[in-house]
């Protein structure tokens, strides 16, 4: 990340963005970036969504909230976040002038025509790529064209996907579609799960989380070829402040976004309905019986329940009287070395395996280094849990020999894999391991855990875990 602007720096790139722009002349009214700089906030009309930014207990979180956050860093400047339903909402926002830039999800060329039209819109380079897909609920035959509907579509009136159906009704006769301003793209989502609405369309981002907490969606096929997401300023204003948060995108490069794109979505992609559907009753018959057990050890060291109940039903599906076939055992599937080590003498007795596999996991956070970071912290320390620290290390010392940050779970998880190569593991001290199922393993935990955490807070969840935050 890009060191914040000092005044000096800050008055020399408005001299440089501003007046240069105009060649021979500087216009005497201030310019977007000179109002930034002296308000010293950056407004932004944000589209409110798990994919994008919403209001988590500690503040604004999420994929385009970090983004954000980065770009009011370099500006030095604080982040006065505008929450709308829409991109309708969020564009009139910015075409009256009540805010310096629109996020939240918008794609490049599905704004309502009614906004293009009324106000020249700059949009930044896209950061990311989504595409609309009909969604429908499982029991339901599922449709293979939009002609061949059985039922409403409903959207979000003033979203992409309204602008998207305006566009495609003249195509489609049989096509009926309706919008709504009182429900956000996951209520909808929501709506058609319950069988309260035939179908909806949304972005792939977004059914791809929420398919892991209603595992009756399904995703008949693609509306729109992939679409780019970018930020989007007025156009009738000078350049500066485009210029300025172009700048801000260009140095944060392509590995850095790729890393913050992991973050929040890198697990999602990789899970699968019918492993949400059998957790899903696993929490009702099998939680119940172990909660206070996972509540018990959580306080004891420290720890969130929640993510010790995801490794819990990873290892094991909440079965005490697991075994695999190289003898690990018990509900955190401990093995008889590491059991010894922890003080458990009965590796099938749940409490005994559950305080167990908390001492060891809060072991292994203690001996990561202090630069590992939440949330990806948690994400070494699974990875460890599964293959040994030993290994991990070893995948570290890989990435950093081959030039990248081995302090950046994305660059770790992509060399773990390699560890079962012999052309790699034979330059490793620990040898020979099975990488990619540590890769796995964590995806698979960080999925269960963003699903009991929107199950005992029945909001969006943070795709990052703090560990070392009880929960009650």
């Amino acid at each position: 990340m890009s060191r914040p602007l000092t005044r000096g720096r800050k008055l020399a790139l408005y001299a440089t963005l501003g007046c240069a722009l105009a060649l021979s002349t500087c216009s005497p009214r201030p310019s977007a970036l000179q109002r930034v700089f002296t308000s010293e906030h950056l407004r932004v009309a944000m589209v409110e969504s798990p994919t994008t930014c919403y209001n988590a207990a500690d503040g604004p979180a999420g994929f385009e909230c970090d983004l954000l956050k980065g770009l009011t860093q370099r500006l030095g400047v604080a982040l006065d976040l505008h929450f709308v339903a829409s991109t309708q909402g969020a564009l009139e926002l910015l075409q009256a002038g009540k805010v310096d830039l629109a996020a939240g999800g918008i794609a490049v060329g599905a704004a309502p025509s009614a906004i293009t039209s009324a106000a020249q819109l700059r949009f930044t380079q896209a950061f990311q790529n989504v595409v609309l897909q009909l969604v429908y609920r499982a029991d339901r035959t599922a449709p293979s064209s939009l002609d061949k509907l059985n039922g409403e579509v409903r959207v979000v009136g003033g979203s992409g996907s309204a602008a998207l159906l305006e566009k495609l009704a003249g195509e489609h006769a049989k096509l009926q579609w309706s919008t709504t301003q009182e429900l956000s793209e996951e209520d909808l989502l929501d709506e058609v799960a319950e069988g309260d609405a035939d179908y909806t369309i949304a972005s792939s981002t977004l059914i791809a989380i929420e398919q892991r907490y209603y595992p009756s969606l399904r995703v008949a096929f693609d509306v729109s070829p992939p679409q780019p997401v970018a930020w989007a300023l007025r156009g009738d204003t000078d350049k500066a402040l485009y210029l300025a948060t172009q700048s801000y995108l260009d140095k944060l490069g392509a590995t850095e976004l790729a890393r913050l794109q992991d973050r929040y979505f890198g697990h999602v992609i990789e899970f699968d309905y019918q492993g949400v559907e059998r957790f899903s009753e696993d929490i009702a018959r099998r939680l119940p019986r172990y909660r206070q057990d996972f509540l018990n050890a959580a306080g004891q060291y420290g720890l969130d329940w929640r993510v010790l109940a995801a490794i819990g039903y990873q290892e094991s599906h909440w079965d005490p009287e697991a075994t695999s076939r190289t003898g690990v055992r018990g509900l955190m599937m401990l093995t008889e070395n590491t059991a010894a080590s922890l003080n458990v003498t009965d590796r099938q007795n749940p409490a005994q395996s559950i305080i167990g596999g908390a001492r060891y996991f809060a072991q292994i956070l203690k001996l990561l280094p202090e630069q590992i970071k939440e949330p990806e912290r948690t994400w070494f320390a699974l990875a460890a849990y599964n293959q040994g620290i030993s290994h991990l290390e070893d995948a570290r010392q890989l990435v950093a020999a081959s030039g990248g940050d081995p302090d950046r779970w994305l660059d770790v998880r992509n060399a773990l894999p390699l560890l079962s190569r012999p052309q790699w593991f034979t330059q490793t001290k620990a040898g020979y391991a099975r990488g990619r199922e540590a890769v796995n393993f964590v995806s698979n935990v960080r999925n269960y855990y963003d699903i009991l955490s929107w199950l005992s807070n029945n909001n969006p969840v943070q795709a990052a875990m703090p560990a070392t935050l009880a929960s009650q």
